[in-house]
């Protein structure tokens, strides 16, 4: 009951405080629904882009995927910083010049409106049938495993978790429906801090009663236990071989942090320039704490647990939470879980409404719609995702490489196609709209093909990296023969103040440094 009193406590507060922040908030706008009036300080857009990124599906996928593989799996998280850093100094400036609201009007701006069209389409579907699904049932999975729903109802394990992605689905899309992007800002923004400070404190408690009350003496009695679990670089044949880097990863990173509606529409919503470059950056300090909460864990689930969960590896942090937090505690935590779900599911919610809205709605449906009735789709097309998501969740179950890895793999299918596209268009004009179309449908099929039909036997990651290649071998190819006269230049509209943050340049050094030590740090432990 307590466990259950604190939760419902901490996510009233939540609500209680995001309302409060918004009472004032004119929500009827365009401007002020899908980019929060342009008044996001840089605190907010971290703490958002955080939650936004880190949800359910990490906590439990890549604790899930870490504990049975180990610390090679760091790689998704630390290289984001370095993307951060090309978002920070090279994408939001010219974005926010712009005056962008989503990714795809700047498609428009550089090739066509048909273009712009395609991709939004393909945002929408790689949303709804892979990110919101999977977030929404690895939430159900933790959830369930806290308050044993299926006990408490009387029901299957199955149902309890369909039942709970209903309720966290329902409530997720309010959030989205109602407030627009300021809501979903104000509320990551206090789950994100809180989630950083709960997801610390597991593998402390954990490495302090492993330890016999000091921390450090049960990370070592961890790592001596299973030393090859520590191990960054991997074989060939490892989940997340460390030659990836250097092929598909870099790409996938600089779509997802520099490209990303989901993610960079926060720092599109900045006050000015040197908000949003805070906000980046403050991202990118986190991140590489982050493995801490989402990596650490399941190295130590092994020393808890031996192989006994591998045939099930996404239960492992949620036996971690109910063997070291402690009962006051446990309802906190499952609040900013669930804050961390309903984070990542109304953020893409409220991505996917402004990308119909704007790119697919107002431009071939009704050039002329007002802003009061955008926003009215906007939030009818949060409701539609929403039962869509809902429906889909249940059948990620049983993925065979844990759900975080299935997530990149389907990721991968929309996103560098797009990145491709996207980079190009940035630094060189002698690329053509139509030369762009094809890559993108030729780079999606090889992608399916080669991951989902044949039998490769190149890690998907790797593939990415030749698909990539493909994707620049077809346009130039295809513009020498078929070339657009179009030129493009970036004005800068004048919507924010274009003052750089005076510590650019000296942070993403440091980040750059951080990144560098981690990497040899770890190396070094494995001889």
């Amino acid at each position: 009951m307590f466990t259950l009193t604190t939760f419902l406590a901490y996510t009233v507060f939540v609500a209680v405080y995001s309302w409060f922040r918004l009472r004032k908030e004119k929500l009827t706008s365009e401007e002020g629904y899908f980019l929060g009036g342009r008044s996001l300080t840089g605190i907010v857009i971290a703490g958002s882009m955080l939650l936004t990124n880190i949800s359910t599906e990490h906590l439990i996928g890549m604790n899930g995927s870490s504990y049975k593989n180990g610390f090679i799996v760091i790689g998704w998280e630390v290289t984001s910083a370095l993307a951060l850093i090309v978002a920070t100094v090279y994408f939001i400036p010219k974005y926010l010049k712009m005056g962008l609201t989503t990714i795809p009007q700047y498609l428009e701006n550089r090739f066509d409106g048909v273009l712009r069209s395609y991709v939004a389409f393909f945002l929408m579907i790689s949303f709804v049938v892979t990110l919101l699904p999977i977030v929404l049932y690895t939430g159900a999975i933790n959830l369930e495993s806290i308050f044993t729903i299926s006990e408490v109802l009387n029901v299957s394990n199955d149902t309890a978790l369909l039942i709970t992605v209903v309720v966290v689905g329902m409530i997720g899309s309010l959030y989205a429906i109602l407030g627009g992007l300021k809501a979903v800002a104000v509320s990551d923004t206090i789950n994100g801090y809180g989630l950083l400070i709960g997801g610390l404190a597991v593998p402390f408690l954990a490495l302090l009663s492993i330890g016999d009350g000091n921390p450090m003496v049960g990370l070592t009695k961890v790592f001596n236990h299973a030393p090859q679990k520590f191990n960054v670089i991997g074989a060939k044949d490892s989940v997340l071989p460390f030659e990836v880097i250097f092929t598909g990863l870099i790409v996938n990173q600089l779509y997802f942090w520099c490209m990303n509606q989901t993610i960079i529409q926060r720092a599109l919503g900045a006050k000015n320039l040197k908000e949003a470059q805070k906000g980046l950056l403050f991202t990118g300090l986190l991140k590489l704490f982050i493995p801490l909460v989402i990596i650490l864990p399941g190295v130590i689930g092994f020393y808890y647990f031996g192989e006994s969960l591998y045939e099930n590896q996404d239960m492992v942090y949620p036996e971690i939470i109910k063997k070291v937090l402690p009962a006051s505690f446990v309802g906190i935590f499952a609040a900013v879980v669930m804050g961390a779900v309903l984070s990542t599911f109304n953020s893409v919610l409220n991505s996917s409404a402004t990308i119909f809205s704007l790119d697919l709605y107002k431009r071939h449906f009704n050039p002329k719609a007002s802003d009061k009735n955008l926003v009215f789709v906007g939030k009818l097309t949060s409701c539609v995702l929403a039962i869509f998501a809902i429906a889909a969740a249940p059948f990620v179950a049983k993925a065979p490489d844990g759900l975080y890895q299935l997530l990149q793999q389907l990721n991968g299918i929309f996103f560098i196609p797009i990145a491709s596209i996207m980079l190009v268009g940035f630094f060189t004009t002698k690329i053509s709209a139509f030369a762009a179309k094809v890559a993108l449908f030729v780079g999606l099929s090889f992608y399916l093909l080669a991951s989902f039909v044949f039998d490769t036997g190149i890690h998907f990651v790797h593939i990415w990296g030749i698909e990539f290649v493909l994707n620049l071998i077809v346009m130039y190819l295809i513009s020498y023969f078929y070339p657009d006269k179009k030129e493009f230049e970036i004005n800068d509209l004048k919507l924010v103040k274009m003052e750089e943050w005076k510590y650019t340049k000296s942070f993403s050094i440091v980040l750059c440094l951080v990144t560098l030590i981690i990497y040899i740090t770890l190396g070094s432990l494995n001889g």
